[in-house]
């Protein structure tokens, strides 16, 4: 059952701390929500996966676009989640609800600021992987020992960089194009927000992400066919998990 019809939420500047059981409860209040209007959901789910899949595959440009674009498809998300959960009706144009005017300017910041983080984090990997080969090179040939033990030490390191940035980029990513799209949220502050939001919930934060692998996992036995059923549900999850902390 969804949360919203059992337990009175009012709004809070300050993200609330919620019991570590919630981040089970966000998926089963997102699954009623998608069980409302099914049909549409997956249509929204696939024009969503191939929004997505042809951003993806446009050489070079496709991958400064796709983080530009993201958060204005995650916002149209969220906008018409919320306008089914107040008793509309969803429609294929609800996808770019996101990018339209006043919501698509900030969400266009949002996405460059993405954007700005995912340059950053490929120039560790680059870094790191420059600093492999001439651990190669100083080890004394691309097959000692030393070369390799060096260029896997670099390596690691790399990865270990990049995963620490992820994390907290994540977090304040998570919330922030909910609170743009619903409360006129400033990029910067949206950010900082959801940072904070995501920090205090960090338990059940964890546990909806372990949902999440093990969901992953299932859609993808099938050819993949499960994922069209876990994109359009975990897409609402930013609602119910927003909702639950912010009270909107």
């Amino acid at each position: 059952m969804d949360a919203s019809s059992t337990t009175p939420l009012m709004p809070t500047d300050t993200p609330r701390s919620v019991n570590a059981d919630r981040g089970v409860a966000w998926w089963a209040d997102a699954w009623a929500l998608f069980m409302k209007q099914p049909g549409m959901w997956l249509v929204l789910g696939l024009l969503f996966i191939v929004a997505v899949g042809l951003l993806s595959v446009i050489p070079v440009l496709g991958q400064l676009l796709l983080p530009l674009a993201l958060p204005g498809l995650v916002g149209g998300w969220v906008l018409a989640t919320r306008k089914l959960q107040g008793g509309g009706t969803l429609e294929p144009g609800d996808i770019v609800l996101g990018f339209k005017e006043p919501v698509m300017t900030p969400l266009l910041v949002l996405g460059g600021i993405a954007l700005a983080a995912g340059v950053a984090m490929t120039a560790v990997m680059w870094m790191f992987g420059v600093g492999s080969v001439i651990g190669m090179a100083m080890g004394g040939a691309m097959g000692s020992t030393g070369g390799v033990l060096a260029a896997l030490g670099m390596g690691a390191v790399g990865l270990l960089l990049v995963l620490a940035l992820s994390v907290p980029v994540a977090m304040a990513f998570w919330f922030a194009p909910t609170l743009v799209v619903v409360r006129g949220t400033a990029p910067i502050e949206a950010l900082k927000l959801s940072f904070q939001a995501c920090l205090r919930n960090i338990v059940p934060m964890l546990l909806y992400g372990i949902l999440y692998v093990v969901a992953s996992v299932i859609a993808s036995v099938p050819a993949m066919l499960g994922w069209l059923l876990l994109v359009p549900v975990s897409l609402i999850t930013l609602w119910t998990s927003y909702r639950d902390v912010f009270g909107d």
